[in-house]
């Protein structure tokens, strides 16, 4: 079994792991793996190719195809010899390349056998890679997929990982891509339904061609979302074909019943919001604490809005004490003890150092 990592610890094996080395992410379609790879190495200056191997019927697809060169020996004769162009994607400035090969265990046998040579010499019909390139592989795993077994051979020049990204660091993009709230509130209380359909074991059950959601799905629902208003049964038929009957009931059933109070709500919005919070029960707490800690990690505030935010951040976490509300407390004191929001505790240092202060003592009296 491949050892499980989230999106923060594949960049951090991505960082620590030498260009040498190759990696293999296993994971469902959907899930993100080549928009965090793009992103992780542009920052890098470093162009990521995809080549989708399942797509490819011809090694040519890769190697670049067969041409005719004539030469003549020391004699004068002629000599015919064969030679390969170069792929479209072959960098020719000679700077090192990240190259992706997604749908590895969805490829032809003859083009898996091209991939040998590629990630034991980094070699191509006798062309070199640049020094410093990158080969990085992604298989889908699932009794859903037409699957070709893997060589074993194949297999053991890759480092493998399972890629899990938690529904908090998507929750964390989708808020920072400002997707429509109602979706980001929908996954935040319902996170079962971000990569579709469960049964009871974490395992989604596949049903042909019936549609079932994944994070790619929820980011094409919103930009749906965005455009209405009020949900209309029309829309609801739209949804459906974007996520699944199932998920879309769900999602608009929740939407329409919703009256949920955001972290963004409470900081800049706190005496409209405060009497529903008033009367929450702490699994309600929970999720607003989440959502409040979400949006400092992820807002652009202006200097106005910042100092509107600590005030109101500060009055209440002062009513949860005030108020006795220990469990809520302890919850909010938690979150800030993982250090997952990094960027929220610096809002808290830099805007609202009473909070921060009195989270720490929190911490060192439990």
């Amino acid at each position: 079994m491949a050892t499980i990592i989230n999106t923060n610890e594949l960049k951090e094996t991505l960082n620590i792991t030498p260009a040498s080395h190759n990696i293999m992410l296993v994971g469902k379609h959907g899930i993100g793996k080549s928009e965090i790879l793009t992103e992780f190495f542009t920052k890098k200056k470093m162009k990521v190719v995809t080549l989708f191997l399942g797509q490819m019927s011809d090694p040519g697809d890769i190697i670049g195809l067969p041409t005719k060169i004539e030469t003549k020996d020391t004699q004068g004769n002629l000599i015919s010899q064969t030679d390969f162009s170069l792929p479209y994607w072959f960098p020719i400035d000679n700077k090192p390349i990240v190259l992706f090969l997604d749908e590895l265990n969805r490829a032809r046998p003859e083009i898996l056998q091209t991939v040998m040579d590629l990630t034991l010499n980094r070699k191509l019909a006798g062309k070199v890679l640049p020094e410093g390139s990158r080969i990085i592989a992604a298989v889908n795993d699932g009794d859903e997929y037409q699957l070709t077994d893997l060589d074993p051979a194949l297999v053991s020049r890759f480092n493998i990982y399972e890629f899990k990204p938690t529904a908090e660091e998507w929750l964390n993009w989708a808020v920072a891509n400002k997707l429509d709230e109602r979706v980001i509130n929908f996954i935040q209380t319902n996170p079962i339904w971000l990569d579709g359909d469960d049964d009871g074991n974490g395992k989604r059950q596949y049903q042909g061609l019936e549609k079932s959601a994944d994070r790619r799905a929820w980011k094409k629902v919103s930009d749906i979302m965005l455009k209405i208003d009020m949900i209309k049964d029309v829309h609801k038929r739209v949804i459906s074909g974007v996520i699944g009957a199932g998920a879309a009931a769900a999602f608009i059933r929740c939407t329409l019943q919703s009256n949920i109070i955001t972290g963004k709500d409470l900081l800049l919005k706190y005496d409209k919001t405060m009497k529903a919070v008033e009367n929450y029960q702490l699994h309600e707490f929970a999720i607003l604490n989440e959502s409040v800690f979400r949006f400092l990690e992820n807002a652009k505030m202006d200097e106005r809005a910042k100092g509107v935010a600590a005030k109101n951040l500060r009055n209440y976490v002062d009513w949860l004490r005030v108020n006795k509300k220990k469990e809520a407390l302890a919850n909010f004191t938690s979150i800030f003890e993982k250090g997952t929001y990094n960027e929220a505790i610096v809002f808290m240092v830099v805007n609202a150092n009473e909070v921060y202060d009195m989270l720490n003592e929190f911490v060192e009296k439990l």
